[in-house]
């Protein structure tokens, strides 16, 4: 059941920024840079939109997949050498970061995935379980379980833009405990209004990085309830740096093809 939420307050930066097509090494030096300015606003957790790290760009995912995709071992672990600056700075600053990527796991599945960057570590935290349209189903394999991410006694609900639009999704985080549900997100321009209703009943608190498909903006920072990220101060090191467990709270059934009728929860693990 939703459990009450810590009284230290978590900030968390939501950021809009414009990725490049199949360019991770500038994606990682964008996110990077935001990730620094977010700190010196004294945020504890930094949340870049879905697919951050290779941009959403459907034809460079398809014609260029070891361009675009990160590799994780069997164990989660992300160790590409591309992300080593976000992964310097998080730990500089005593961060956690949640990034989008596209993920080659060991068994050779590619997933849309949110990574969890904190403590000079990366790592698969989540994989998104409902895919939207013809080409992610094309391109990307569904995830198998959800995720609850623990961050600074917050127990935050994870999932990826089409997620929201099944409200068992949320449901079950909130079953699990989670205090919030984190969504990174990719909108077409005139679509962004999709993330505020499914979640409503739920009560839950979204923070979602939402980039708009065609928008020609440079990168920024959007400030969505809770979520902010400005301000002139140096990057100074937090005091200590978030304590992340992922957790799994629910999973498909047999007969789940992404549809929330079709899935049922599974007893919690912890």
């Amino acid at each position: 059941m939703l459990g009450k939420p810590p009284q230290q307050p978590l900030r968390v930066a939501a950021v809009q920024a414009a990725a490049v097509p199949g360019d991770v090494l500038a994606n990682v030096a964008t996110a990077t840079r935001l990730t620094e300015r977010a700190a010196r606003d004294g945020a504890a957790l930094v949340v870049f939109p879905e697919l951050f790290v290779p941009a959403y760009h459907p034809p460079t995912l398809a014609a260029r997949p070891a361009d675009c995709d990160v590799r994780a071992d069997a164990a989660g672990q992300v160790c590409d050498v591309g992300l080593a600056p976000l992964k310097a700075a998080a730990a500089d600053l005593g961060v956690a970061v949640l990034i989008g990527a596209s993920v080659r796991h060991a068994d050779q599945r590619r997933t849309i995935s949110l990574l969890v960057v904190a403590a000079g570590q990366a790592a698969v935290a989540y994989d998104k379980q409902h895919l939207w349209g013809a080409d992610e189903p094309r391109l990307f394999s569904p995830g198998q379980r959800g995720s609850v991410l623990s961050c600074s006694g917050w127990r935050l609900g994870l999932g990826i833009c089409y997620d929201v639009s099944f409200p068992e999704h949320a449901r079950s985080a909130a079953l699990a405990g989670a205090h919030a549900y984190i969504c990174p997100s990719v909108f077409l321009v005139g679509r962004d209004h999709r993330w505020r209703t499914p979640c409503t009943p739920c009560s839950l608190t979204v923070s979602a990085a939402v980039t708009p498909g065609s928008s020609a903006a440079g990168p920024g920072c959007s400030t969505r309830r809770d979520a902010r990220c400005a301000g002139a101060r140096p990057p100074a090191r937090r005091s200590s740096a978030p304590t992340l467990t992922p957790m799994s709270w629910w999973q498909p059934g047999p007969s789940c093809r992404c549809s929330p009728t079709a899935c049922t929860r599974v007893a919690d693990s912890w």
